[in-house]
């Protein structure tokens, strides 16, 4: 996995019309839009993707098309986690069948389940799946926390291989770093601490900021993932204000905005979740500009 999949990987939106339904037409060209700025690798259907939100055939369809679309020119991790094991196991199961590189798997939120309840879950998934398994753990989104002996534990498994840490502690992901880069990849899953993590030896990161600068982050990770610590961080330096805004509101709110502001996508988002406050608009045009981007 260290190997096969490295650098940005975006954490796509889902594009939609305005009534909510899928608009595949921007998908595709958000998808080639990604490989021609060289971005590293597409997470389809995750939470930045809507996934709470979609229906379990658009879910299985989405990735099936991305899939199809790629055509094995970048690799494809697909969204499969559940607060349902059973629903994890079916997305899993799925996303193997449909061709997918990797899955992707969130802690399962608003159960709160214990340790061990984390590891039983997971390794359910693993044990039954021949396909390579990134453990996903954002605490601030899922009242959950997997913690650095429960991750020692999974990185055993067979199919589990990487980890995607947000949780917004630099501290953690040096641990994960430190007792796990043996067995696991390890990726950001906070675009502000991807710097400082892939020049300690992450191997990437899974973006939000990708999705508006595909390039920049491409070129960023490149750099820190050879240690070139002062090219990335003057790279890094530009998309500062994106990596702090595109989360002014809950995410993906502000990125599908700002990918409509640049003219990529429509203004579909499904409820709960509505389009970025108004207030907000300016100061997102603004990171949006420090960072080259034209609107």
């Amino acid at each position: 996995m260290n190997d096969h999949i490295r650098g940005s990987l975006v954490a796509i939106v889902t594009p939609m019309h305005s009534d909510g339904s899928l608009d595949l037409p921007a998908l595709n060209k958000l998808l080639e839009w990604h490989i021609e700025s060289g971005t590293n690798g597409i997470v389809i259907v995750g939470t930045t993707g809507e996934s709470a939100t979609l229906s379990t055939e658009e879910h299985c369809y989405l990735v099936a098309h991305c899939v199809d679309q790629i055509g094995g020119r970048i690799p494809v991790i697909a969204g499969t986690g559940s607060n349902n094991t059973a629903e994890a196991l079916h997305f899993t199961e799925s996303a193997k069948e449909h061709g997918a590189d990797a899955a992707l798997l969130v802690t399962p939120y608003y159960n709160r389940p214990s340790q061990e309840g984390l590891y039983q879950h997971f390794k359910v998934v693993a044990e039954a799946v021949d396909l390579p398994q990134i453990l996903y753990n954002v605490p601030g989104r899922t009242a959950c926390d997997l913690q650095l002996e429960t991750v020692k534990r999974l990185a055993v498994l067979e199919n589990i291989v990487a980890i995607k840490d947000a949780s917004g502690d630099i501290s953690r992901g040096l641990q994960l770093i430190k007792h796990c880069a043996d067995k696991l990849a390890i990726y950001s899953g906070e675009d502000a601490l991807s710097l400082p993590l892939m020049l300690a030896g992450a191997d990437g990161t899974i973006s939000v900021t990708a999705n508006v600068a595909p390039a920049l982050m491409s070129e960023m990770c490149s750099l820190a993932l050879v240690g070139k610590e002062a090219e990335a961080k003057a790279v890094d330096d530009k998309l500062a204000l994106l990596h702090r805004d595109l989360f002014l509101e809950a995410n993906p709110v502000p990125v599908k905005w700002a990918l409509q502001a640049m003219g990529r996508i429509g203004s579909g988002i499904r409820l709960p979740l509505v389009e970025l406050d108004g207030q907000y608009h300016v100061k997102l045009l603004e990171a949006l500009a420090a960072a080259g981007i034209v609107v």
